[in-house]
């Protein structure tokens, strides 16, 4: 491995955060020299030292394999975390120091999960930065990266791939930087519309872009203790449901969309099965809601059925109400939908529609095969059909997703939470959805467990946000090194 290469892209993903801590620095002193100015302050020249000083001793080059690659991911998102918790330790507060990498990791991972009993005791220009590292996340240390990286090199295309499904582009290709600048156009671009639409609606300027950075990144840090539903607005909450779904979707249907001024990219089979299972789960949860005990009409049900399953869908997290009031039948379609989530190609985390769209297809070939053994049975996904070496790795990540899954609640069991909690925590956190159930729901927060669980929930979020595969990479890559 070329470790001054290495390090050199590493350095962009550190400057890339001291660029939003050097905003934040703006916002405290438009609000007059706020408390945390002088934490953001030692913040950002630390961060701004280290992220340069690879510029000052190494070369720029373009010679970048597939191992460099995987190596530059995992550092530039751990050394992020690191970095950016800076900003909550030297602030103080309830900020221990693993708080502050909880709130950290939660934050670039677009988890949302938060340790905070009081969001709105914090200063300004600290809330701002919290979000901030929402819109870092959301656009993923990996695609920032991807506009450094050379388009000659090799490996791009390939580490394009670890963001974006070969499922989910059916009917829309182009090469790798032209993947990426869509992605991020349509990325920066539902940031701006989304800040607009809940300006519009009612939001403050500042509480309207701390919210179009979450939301975007499908995160839910907010600058209030009881999120959306502190607005009590039927508008903020429409406003937010339709970019809660948006940025689900996979961005190149979106750009496709648009640019072709046409729905023919919306008729892919990933999509309806994920629009799909999302009015399905809308209707059981709001006919839940409305026959169980919550105290909900009609209206209130329908509202905080659909607005939640997105909520849950999305990974984004926000909430109008309380979890912890639903009849339990509730919380188990929202399990579900915490397992799933929504499409690749988004800023979404957990398995994905896609593959389990691929995973259905593929037991409905299997029961074919063995009620027809002579029979010649394929996986069709429209025109295509997918070879099972495609449909493989997807399976496997399915199993390995579970099996983290199982890992992560046992661990979590042993540290000291009680088993419902331990799985809903970890199923919330592998999948950077936010919110779980009891303390932890949607308008709990996850300061009341112990400092183990929140290290091993810190490395659900980690493992979850990069998609496993490229993690196992660098531990395979790392123990071979060992060995030598």
């Amino acid at each position: 491995m070329n470790f001054k290469v290495i390090s050199r892209n590493v350095g962009f993903a550190l400057l890339t955060s001291a660029f939003f801590m050097f905003l934040s620095i703006l916002v405290s002193l438009a609000n007059g020299n706020d408390s945390a100015l002088a934490a953001l302050s030692i913040s950002f020249v630390i961060t701004f030292m280290v992220g340069f000083f690879p510029f000052i001793f190494v070369r720029n080059s373009d010679n970048i394999t597939l191992k460099d690659g995987f190596m530059i991911i995992v550092l530039s998102w751990s050394l992020s975390f690191i970095f950016g918790m800076l900003p909550y330790v030297l602030w103080g507060g309830p900020f221990s120091v693993i708080n502050a990498f909880f709130e950290s990791v939660s934050g670039y991972t677009t988890t949302g999960a938060t340790i905070l009993e009081n969001v709105e005791a914090l200063p300004n220009s600290l809330l701002f930065w919290r979000s901030s590292t929402h819109f870092i996340g959301g656009l993923g240390v990996v695609v920032f990266l991807l506009l450094i990286i050379p388009s000659s090199s090799p490996v791009r295309l390939r580490l394009t791939n670890l963001e974006i499904s070969s499922l989910s582009r059916e009917g829309y290709r182009s090469r790798a930087n032209k993947t990426v600048i869509i992605y991020s156009s349509v990325y920066f671009g539902l940031a701006v519309t989304s800040f607009l639409s809940y300006w519009v609606a009612g939001m403050s300027a500042f509480d309207a872009i701390n919210h179009a950075f979450s939301v975007c990144a499908t995160g839910g840090f907010s600058t209030r203790n009881l999120s959306i539903g502190a607005y009590n607005s039927s508008v903020i909450n429409a406003v937010t449901i339709v970019f809660m779904f948006l940025c689900s979707v996979h961005f190149g249907t979106l750009f496709m969309t648009v640019v072709t001024r046409s729905l023919k990219p919306l008729n892919s089979p990933v999509f309806k099965y994920y629009v799909s299972t999302v009015v399905v789960a809308c209707l059981v949860v709001s006919f839940t809601l409305r026959i169980g005990d919550s105290g909900l009409g009609l209206g209130g049900a329908l509202e905080q059925g659909i607005f939640h399953t997105l909520s849950f869908v999305s990974t984004t997290g926000f909430a109008i109400g309380d979890n912890n009031l639903w009849p339990a039948f509730a919380n188990v379609v929202m399990l579900f939908l915490g397992l799933q989530c929504g499409m690749a190609g988004s800023t979404v985390g957990g398995i994905k529609a896609d593959r389990l769209y691929l995973l259905f297809k593929s037991i409905s070939q299997q029961v074919k095969h063995v009620l027809h053994p002579s029979s010649v049975n394929q996986i069709h996904v429209r025109n295509h059909i997918i070879r099972i070496e495609e449909v493989f790795p997807h399976i496997l990540f399915i199993g390995l997703y579970m099996l983290l899954l199982c890992l992560s609640t046992a661990l979590t069991v042993l540290s000291g939470m009680d088993g419902n909690n331990a799985l809903y925590a970890s199923v919330s956190c592998l999948s950077n959805v936010g919110p779980a159930i009891g303390d932890m729901g949607t308008l709990g927060n996850f300061n009341g467990i112990t400092a183990m669980s929140k290290f091993i929930l810190c490395l659900d979020m980690f493992v979850g946000r990069l998609e496993i595969y490229p993690v196992l990479a660098v531990v395979i890559m790392v123990f071979r090194i060992g060995k030598r």
